[in-house]
């Protein structure tokens, strides 16, 4: 297993308290069950996380298999959920 950061923007930093955290995980699958056990007692967390687009070490994960993609020591995972915009 890696240690890998993962790092919260917007209504996910919010719902979880903390911009980021360090867990145990050798894929993106293991890294984001990591993130939904550790905030369990937020189901806001747990309803924007699966509505956040991922992206790892600066590549969007896309519509990839989580379980297909390998992580490493010292990656970084951004959980970017939907942004609004415009106004005046």
């Amino acid at each position: 297993m890696a240690k890998v950061t993962l790092r919260y923007w917007a209504a996910i930093r919010a719902a979880a308290g903390i911009p980021e955290e360090v867990v145990d995980a050798g894929t993106l699958a293991e890294a984001l069950a990591a993130a939904r056990s550790a905030h369990r007692d937020s189901p806001r967390f747990t309803a924007v996380l699966d509505i956040c687009a991922v992206v790892v070490d600066g590549t969007p994960a896309g519509s990839r298999d989580p379980a297909t993609v390998v992580l490493h020591e010292g990656s970084a995972v951004e959980l970017l959920p939907p942004f609004a915009g415009g106004g005046l």
